[in-house]
């Protein structure tokens, strides 16, 4: 099941963080990263992913 967020980060960054976490600060974090970079949004999304 990580494989599929993780694949889904990668294409939508913010959507794998929502799968994982819900509307939290995380979900926000990585709108404001995807929104400034989509590359540092994938890498936050893939460490919110991995870490649990």
């Amino acid at each position: 099941m990580d494989l599929i967020k993780i694949i889904i980060a990668i294409i939508l960054p913010p959507l794998g963080v929502f799968m994982e976490v819900g509307l939290g600060k995380h979900f926000w974090i990585n709108i404001i990263l995807t929104l400034l970079g989509y590359i540092p949004g994938i890498v936050h999304a893939v460490w919110v992913i991995a870490r649990r």
